[in-house]
């Protein structure tokens, strides 16, 4: 069976290395799907579900808050600031910065400010979708 290594770190640990027959995750213009064999790649990620499909059949599922991928024909690199397993998403957390956020766009005094919590607010509903989505998968 045809497969390719995926390595998927945080700023604070190496949250996935492994072999798998196929990977997704959001691209900053869309979803990209990584095969074996995919020409060398380098992009940016936007805040969302990185699926990886094990060889056996079993399905992996890490949020990333951005981050950059590399391709290689050989190796999938996902480089993330933040990087939590599927596993380890926690709807109530998520959902309280959320809010949080929300509550900081709407007090937000200045243009950086706003920015600020708009991308957090973004990071925070991938972040939800993300568990979500994981959820259906279970």
């Amino acid at each position: 069976m045809n497969t390719i290594q995926v390595e998927v770190v945080s700023a604070e640990e190496s949250i996935y290395s492994g072999p798998a027959r196929f990977v997704a995750l959001p691209g900053e213009a869309g979803e990209l799907g990584i095969l074996p064999g995919h020409v060398p790649l380098i992009t940016r990620i936007k805040p969302g579900a990185v699926r990886i499909e094990k060889p056996d059949g079993d399905e992996e599922f890490v949020f990333v808050a951005g981050g950059i991928l590399e391709v290689q024909p050989k190796v999938v690199t996902v480089l993330s600031d933040t990087a939590i397993r599927g596993k380890d998403l926690d709807e109530a957390k998520a959902t309280e910065a959320r809010k949080a956020a929300e509550e900081a766009l709407k007090n937000a005094k200045s243009e950086v400010d706003f920015a600020k919590a708009q991308s957090e607010l973004a990071i925070m509903a991938a972040q939800i979708a993300a568990l979500r989505k994981y959820r259906q998968k279970r």
